[in-house]
């Protein structure tokens, strides 16, 4: 893995010394170098992971020209102008169980969808369509269908030595199977992406420890750690860190050591308590930003150096929501950029809004919402009530985020506006 001297910089706006967020996601994205490691795994174990390469089909297919469907395979030349014909039925084709006979005039072969067409024959009509038949003959009329039709010709779907994956695809269930049907026993991915993450806090305890007056449960390392399985990433978890410079460098150093990108929450703001920045300016080239955003606004992101290793650092906020904010619009891009996965911007959809939605223009909002379908078919949404960046109820009664624009102000009901949902179906 590679990384550039400097540290990315952003120029912040005049007011506030607020960034815009399509300024960072573009800083992250540009000084992020990927990284090239990779294996062979098996295809059933592949799932999830990134291709390292393209892979070449070593078969045409179909393998063959054959039926696309259960019917009569004749030779086009002797379909009908006008009328009927009669043809003799000489043989039967199955998938997997070829006919080898000849074919001659005015003869068929009854044939079942994927059989092999025989060597004479380029047509084939459905069994639908036929107006009688026995056991030896079948009239057929004319005009239904045309020579070639209902043919699929060799290598139509995929030529042999065709790319049938490219290089840089998150695999999904369907190359697992395309994959599969090519003979493909093993593909070269990725090597498996590894991702230290803690959160800091005196007042954090992890699950299973006993909650003091004026202390809470971290939630930041759980949200994080299912995002990060999504994305198919080795997690190294190093538990919480304590408001101390000595506790928070040997927690990076450790991080580092392992890892090729680091991912804290809390710490990055101006809290008395906040020794991020100072540990982070010790320990390499790192950028704190404002970013004009709801939630999420305070960030870190650059390199962290310890004992000749290197790994990406980002710095999230430690309010729930914020950290599920950033690590959505900014860190999942750059992590699959990292694992050398082509670009997969999260797909926007369109909605109308069930009631008002207030925002001030300035800045970029996130806010919770639940997707759905009205009686006429369009798709609506709501707002899942309290939108405070600690409210993680929120985030879990929603299944998609309302993106509202920097120079947008507030929204009616019935406006148009942009949603990213939550999860997909592929």
């Amino acid at each position: 893995m590679s990384f550039d001297n400097s540290t990315p910089a952003c120029t912040p706006s005049p007011d506030d010394g607020a960034v815009s967020v399509a300024r960072v996601q573009r800083i992250i994205q540009d000084f992020i170098k990927p990284q090239h490691g990779m294996e062979l795994v098996p295809v059933p174990e592949a799932l999830g992971r990134v291709l390292a390469a393209d892979v070449l089909s070593p078969i045409n297919v179909p393998a063959h020209d054959n039926s696309a469907m259960d019917g009569f395979a004749l030779r086009g030349t002797d379909l009908p102008d006008d009328g009927t014909a009669v043809f003799r039925i000489v043989g039967t084709a199955y998938a997997g169980r070829p006919f080898a006979g000849a074919v001659g005039t005015r003869e068929c072969v009854r044939i079942m969808t994927g059989a092999v067409m025989p060597a004479q024959c380029d047509t084939v009509i459905p069994q639908e369509q036929t107006l009688e038949r026995d056991a030896d003959f079948v009239r057929l009329p004319s005009g239904v269908v045309h020579p070639g039709d209902n043919r699929r010709l060799q290598g139509e779907d995929l030529a042999k030595d065709q790319p049938a994956v490219h290089r840089g695809r998150v695999l999904r269930p369907a190359d697992l199977g395309l994959l599969a049907s090519l003979g493909v026993a093993e593909v070269p991915l990725r090597r498996r992406l590894k991702v230290a993450i803690f959160s800091t806090g005196d007042e954090l305890r992890s699950l299973g420890e006993p909650l003091e007056p004026g202390c809470i449960y971290d939630s930041n390392r759980y949200t994080l750690r299912g995002m990060l399985q999504r994305l198919g990433c080795e997690i190294i978890d190093l538990g919480v860190v304590r408001d101390d410079p000595t506790s928070l460098e040997a927690a990076l150093r450790g991080a580092c050591a392992q890892a090729d990108a680091i991912i804290t929450s809390g710490g990055v703001s101006v809290g008395e308590a906040d020794y991020t920045k100072q540990v982070m300016d010790t320990l390499g080239q790192v950028n704190f930003w404002k970013i004009s955003m709801r939630p999420g606004r305070p960030m870190a992101f650059g390199t962290i150096n310890s004992n000749g290793k290197r790994a990406y650092l980002f710095g999230l906020p430690g309010n729930p929501v914020a950290v599920m904010v950033t690590f959505y619009f900014f860190v999942r891009d750059a992590l699959l950029h990292l694992m050398g996965a082509r670009s997969q911007a999260l797909p926007r959809l369109r909605a109308l809004a069930q009631a008002d939605i207030r925002k001030k223009p300035g800045r970029t909002e996130y806010q919770r919402g639940i997707l759905s379908t009205d009686d006429q078919g369009q798709s609506v949404v709501r707002i899942t009530g309290s939108q405070g960046s600690g409210v993680l109820r929120s985030m879990a009664e929603a299944n998609c985020m309302v993106i509202l624009g920097e120079s947008q102000g507030s929204v009616c009901a019935g406006d148009w506006v942009d949603v990213v949902v939550f999860d997909g179906l592929v």
